[in-house]
């Protein structure tokens, strides 16, 4: 199995993420929580605190080849699960945009949000790939 300086880089990259994003998880989950659906609003700061503790667990995971491969499995489940959020992100970007005029700032954001949509294929693809012998 590789070593941490061997984890593939479309899985360093997908651990990269994860740690930027887990702590903002915990330290602002009001940005979050509007990307929690509907049906689960009554417990939004609660699920927005667990995937914040989940990508910190997925990242320290895939850099430890002991658990690379369980940890690559929960990483592609975690970015399934994300994955509604980040549509609503995109199209909350795009109506901003629409309602509030364009300016530099929510351009950025709007490219951003509905650039990421697609890539989770690939990041689910690298990670389980990662935790392959």
């Amino acid at each position: 199995m590789p070593s941490p300086s061997t984890l593939p880089l479309g899985a360093r990259a997908v651990a990269g993420a994860f740690l930027v994003s887990g702590p903002i998880h915990l330290v602002r989950p009001q940005v979050f929580e509007p990307l929690i659906p509907a049906a689960l609003r009554s417990r939004d700061r609660e699920l927005v605190y667990a995937s914040g503790v989940a990508e910190l667990v997925c990242a320290a995971g895939l850099v430890v080849p002991a658990v690379r491969r369980p940890a690559g499995i929960a990483s592609a489940v975690l970015l399934a699960a994300v994955l509604p959020g980040n549509v609503q992100m995109a199209l909350d970007a795009h109506r901003r945009v629409q309602r509030k005029g364009s300016t530099p700032i929510r351009e950025v954001m709007r490219v951003g949000t509905i650039a990421r949509v697609p890539l989770q294929l690939p990041m689910i693809r690298a990670v389980l790939r990662a935790g392959r012998p």
